[in-house]
């Protein structure tokens, strides 16, 4: 009853009612676990996408020279170059070009 205090209606005070409500809470956190590596990684994507469209190249051009070239950079941070460090995203689109 202690995980529910807070909650509205008889979820928080009735033992039966509280103990589904928690198990079902359990059950969303495990899958939005999932749920939130996966939406971040279409973040990343649209990010690099859009940054890359840019320089006249589509998300799936621009990653095939990133591996053709053998850069190791991973989307987390390719996103983050384009977002907050635009030379530096210019400078691996010049250099896979």
């Amino acid at each position: 009853m202690k995980e529910t205090r807070g909650q509205f209606g008889r979820r928080k005070n009735v033992w039966t009612v509280s103990k589904n409500a928690y198990e079902k809470g359990l059950t969303y956190a495990y899958r939005d676990r999932r749920n939130k590596k996966r939406n971040f990684r279409a973040l990343w994507i649209q990010r690099i996408n859009a940054a890359a469209r840019q320089y006249g190249m589509s998300y799936s051009v621009f990653m095939g020279k990133i591996h053709e070239k053998n850069i190791d950079i991973n989307r987390k941070t390719l996103a983050d170059l384009a977002m907050n460090n635009p030379d530096a995203f210019k400078a691996i689109v010049e250099k896979i070009k």
